[in-house]
């Protein structure tokens, strides 16, 4: 779990349980007698020293040399289980019983502060009685009695506007010097007694603990958060089983924030989100809050945008891409204008208008394809084709559709294969197709199960229904050899007369498979959830999932999506596979049996407890951002191979808090996704753009000399929009993304 940085202890765990705020700024506390010193002491000693032990237990000590450069320390009777009786005792708690101390612990600061906040405004509008109420003076069977007591809130102070109220207090003011009479000091007495009390049970509480033992002090968890109650502490809601306060809100973003200052936080923080649970009640109040803040942090995404759009307006205009250190162009996509192009319909989301219709006109005025040689048939299909697409469905202006039918008549031409299965290679200025020689010739998944929102969408907009009929018949093949687990093999063969077999042993959500699975969902919603099949194929391929793939890392329980090569798990994880924390969550939501039906509660599940894992797949580099994939064991989790270490600007992590933060309302993937920009305007920003990362584990490199066109079409897209709740885009009623992250709008009728 989360806790700000003058919160931690050795070792980064919380200081105690039952920390208390202290004594605010320009109050002074002076006690009446020394039985009050020597309880407070006790209980702060206790409820100090039991913080530390559970912290050091539930997070335990760092290596010596830290991976994230974190010094280790000494504490030898931390680790030592029989140092004290305390510690026996709670050697062996769970961690999940700890931690929902903690999370209670940590909620009951945020109720702390509020109502401190709340007392101020009420003085400052002079509503003393309501502040009172908030202090905590009036005894109980008043009606304005508020049990949140705090020692230093009873005692007199001359700096303290409530202590000098007369009304409720007492006493006689004469010239500036207070005197008491003896009521003041009898009501004064017998709160501070109720307090001695209540504290002293308190403190009886915790010795029971120590002396029943690890049983004892599990029967009395919710005793322990009670207790914590006496200082505000949040109980769980007994209708949702969630903590009701959300204590990670943060105050607004400046315009002027200075990026290069940011320090990446490290990793293992909001633990209590690790399995995939909603630990927190989400309130339309805290939505509220989520929404303002994700305003102010709107802009700077904004403004990363802008800073690539100048440069390459000024240096690479209609380049395929801008590469952002030489801020030369380059057109090695065949010169489609490719990052134009994919940027359309970011241009238009981002309130960018004017740039929008300036690259308008380029696409009316420059773009052909007839010099184009040979391309990916999958990567101009999403990128080109779908940010066409995308433009016309968001303007309405048919030069984009016009484009969008000429480039499709040349890459269509992939289809005219005796199986149906288009081919990976297309000459759009001859008409030639092949598949790649790297590939054995093969057809890959991911190509093949990745056109057919694109083509849908055009047959549609055109009248032209050979794109739908011809692009939709891959899904018949694939779905007469899929194995009975409902998980598709990476390669495949052409099997003649709208036939296919499987060439290859390898499973994954990553690399050459990926996107498939992401099109049996999204094209059942983009046919209005009626064409069965799909769905059909995507439940299956779930159940699948999780039945082979899905794993738990050690020692920590990170959730993951193994590869399957020869029936044997490989325990590695790409960045790309985290595509699936958004999809998931998507049919979780869209599911035929509702959200609260086992199976989509499964989903939702797996999609959170995996979008954590890929959170922390940033949040433990140096750099604060992902490598290309992580391998699973060892002891530690993950670890980065020496293979992969770099970062080219990938989308699809940010997709999943993009998905989930709308799905689920939960601030926590807008705090998620802000580190990750925080981490790229540190390490990825040059003078002209942005570019990739050799090694996200070594913060002195500098950004390499290239920048991909999905990082204006996917990454920036999905970040704004995640900051963007005043959005158009609808993704459960009115759009669906293609697998660049361009949008348009579903079927009706």
């Amino acid at each position: 779990m989360r806790m700000p940085s003058s919160n931690t202890g050795i070792n980064g765990g919380p200081k105690g349980i039952g920390r208390r705020r202290g004594t605010q700024k320009g109050r002074r506390a002076s006690f009446l007698d020394q039985k009050s010193i020597l309880i407070l002491v006790a209980i702060v000693a206790t409820i100090f020293a039991l913080g530390l032990i559970v912290g050091t237990h539930l997070f335990g000590s760092p290596p010596e040399s830290s991976k994230n450069g974190i010094a280790s320390s000494s504490t030898s009777s931390l680790k030592n289980a029989d140092s004290s009786p305390l510690a026996a005792a709670t050697s062996k708690i769970a961690a999940s019983d700890v931690q929902k101390l903690i999370m209670e612990s940590a909620a009951a600061e945020v109720i702390e502060e509020e109502e401190h906040r709340k007392e101020e405004e009420a003085l400052k509008n002079g509503d003393v009685k309501l502040a009172l109420h908030l202090r905590g003076h009036l005894a109980p069977g008043d009606p304005n009695y508020n049990p949140h007591h705090h020692i230093d809130d009873v005692l007199q102070d001359t700096d303290d506007p409530l202590n000098n109220n007369q009304e409720i207090v007492g006493g006689q003011d004469l010239g500036g010097v207070r005197l008491e009479n003896d009521a003041d000091k009898e009501k004064k007495e017998t709160i501070v007694d109720n307090m001695h009390d209540q504290f002293a049970q308190a403190l009886k509480h915790e010795q029971s603990i120590v002396t029943d033992g690890v049983n004892k002090l599990k029967e009395t968890a919710a005793g322990v958060a009670n207790k914590v109650g006496l200082r505000g502490a949040a109980i769980l809601s007994k209708a949702t089983g969630n903590l009701p306060h959300y204590p990670y809100m943060r105050t607004l973003v400046p315009e002027d924030y200075d990026f290069t200052k940011y320090k990446p936080a490290g990793g293992n923080r909001y633990i209590e989100y690790l399995e995939g649970g909603s630990p927190y009640e989400i309130t339309e109040s805290l939505i509220e809050q989520s929404d303002n803040l994700a305003r102010s942090r709107r802009i700077h995404v904004l403004n990363a945008m802008k800073h690539i759009w100048k440069s390459y307006k000024q240096y690479a205009f209609g380049s395929d891409e801008l590469h952002p250190i030489s801020k030369r162009g380059s057109s090695n996509w065949g010169g489609m204008g490719t990052t134009l192009v994919d940027a359309l319909d970011t241009l238009w989301l981002m309130g960018m208008k004017d740039e929008f219709w300036d690259a308008r006109d380029w696409v009316r005025d420059h773009l052909s394809h007839d010099h184009v040689g040979d391309v990916s048939g999958f990567e101009t299909t999403i990128r080109s084709l779908g940010g066409l697409l995308s433009a016309y469905d968001l303007s309405g202006d048919k030069v984009f559709l016009d484009k969008a039918d000429s480039l499709a008549e040349k890459l269509f031409k992939a289809y005219d294969t005796p199986s149906g299965l288009p081919r990976g290679s297309v000459n759009l200025s001859s008409g030639r197709t092949h598949n790649m020689g790297w590939n054995g010739n093969s057809y890959i998944l991911a190509e093949v199960g990745t056109q057919q929102i694109e083509y849908r969408y055009l047959a549609k907009a055109t009248g032209k229904q050979d794109y739908a009929k011809k692009s939709e018949k891959v899904f018949d093949i694939l779905e007469k050899i899929t194995p009975d687990d409902g998980l598709l093999f990476e390669k495949l063969r052409d099997g003649g007369d709208g036939g296919a077999s499987f060439v290859s042993s390898k499973t994954s959500f990553g690399a050459m498979g990926d996107s498939t699975y992401e099109y049996m969902i999204k094209l059942w919603i983009q046919g209005g959830r009626k064409e069965e099949q799909y769905r059909r194929m995507w439940d299956k391929a779930m159940d699948g999932l999780h039945e082979h793939l899905v794993q738990k890392s050690s020692p920590n329980g990170l959730t993951y999506l193994a590869d399957r090569v020869n029936g044997r798990l490989e325990h590695k994880m790409d960045h790309l596979a985290c595509f699936m924390g958004g999809s998931l969550a998507l049919g979780a939501y869209t599911d035929p049996s509702g959200i609260d039906s086992p199976r989509a509660k499964r989903d939702l599940k797996t999609a959170k407890a995996l979008t954590y894992t890929c959170y922390q797949m940033y949040a433990r580099t140096k750099t604060g951002i992902s490598p290309e994939f992580v391998r699973f064991g060892g002891g530690e989790d993950f670890q980065v191979p020496a293979s992969a270490p770099f970062y080219i600007l990938r989308p699809e992590v940010v997709e999943a808090f993009y998905y989930l933060s709308v799905l689920t309302g939960d601030p926590v993937y807008r705090e998620w996704g802000w580190e990750v920009f925080e981490s790229i305007e540190k390490y990825c920003k040059t003078k002209y753009g942005y570019g990739s990362l050799h090694n996200v584990n070594d913060p002195s490199m500098e950004p390499e000399d290239r920048m991909e066109s999905f990082f204006l079409a996917e990454t920036l897209k999905y970040l704004y929009l995640l900051f963007d709740p005043d959005s158009e885009i609808d993704i459960l009623k009115k759009h669906v993304f293609n697998t660049e992250a361009h949008p348009v709008k579903v079927f009706e009728g």
